[in-house]
């Protein structure tokens, strides 16, 4: 029985001594593992960062080009038949679209859906006003009628998604 005693006098010290051994190599790692995970993160920011940057201003640029105002007076020739610009018109958005659609990666899911939107819309409007205008419309004409119908709208789709994609921005950053 005193040998138990005795072996229990060792055991017992060296065990807290070994369990607070294994709790501060523990923390020490946890602690070496949370600062690299934060190197790791602030590398992405960095490379991630100014992709995001250009990603939203790309699109306040897509979104600024297709405002009608802009769209029209950029593409109007007068001498151009309505039906004719009516196909630029089309190009041009579509265009517009394609070319910065990968920027969606970076935008957040929300605003992105309005962006799509209110090129849906402009599209839609582009086709009604060309259905209205007569067989030998002008350009002019057109624009007339595209520029009628949004100013109809309550509430411009493109100037709601540039808004919302600013608030992103200055939530973001």
């Amino acid at each position: 029985m005193d040998a138990l005693i005795e072996f229990g006098k060792i055991l017992i010290p060296a065990s807290v001594v070994l369990y607070a051994a294994y709790l501060m190599v523990r923390s020490f790692t946890q602690k070496e593992i949370e600062l690299k995970k934060l190197e790791v993160r602030g590398r992405s920011i960095e490379t991630v960062l100014p992709s995001r940057l250009h990603a939203y201003e790309r699109m306040t640029l897509f979104l600024e080009r297709m405002a009608p105002q802009n769209l029209l007076v950029r593409l109007n020739t007068a001498t151009v038949p309505a039906r004719e610009f009516h196909h630029l018109l089309l190009a041009e958005v579509r265009n517009e679209y394609n070319h910065n659609v990968s920027q969606q990666v970076y935008i957040g899911e929300a605003v992105w859906e309005l962006i799509k939107n209110a090129k849906e819309d402009l599209i839609v409007t582009i086709n009604d006003s060309a259905s209205e205008v007569g067989e030998n419309a002008t350009s002019l004409d057109l624009a007339k009628k595209i520029f009628e119908k949004n100013m109809l709208k309550t509430v411009d789709p493109l100037a709601h998604a540039l808004s919302q994609l600013k608030q992103e921005i200055q939530r973001t950053f």
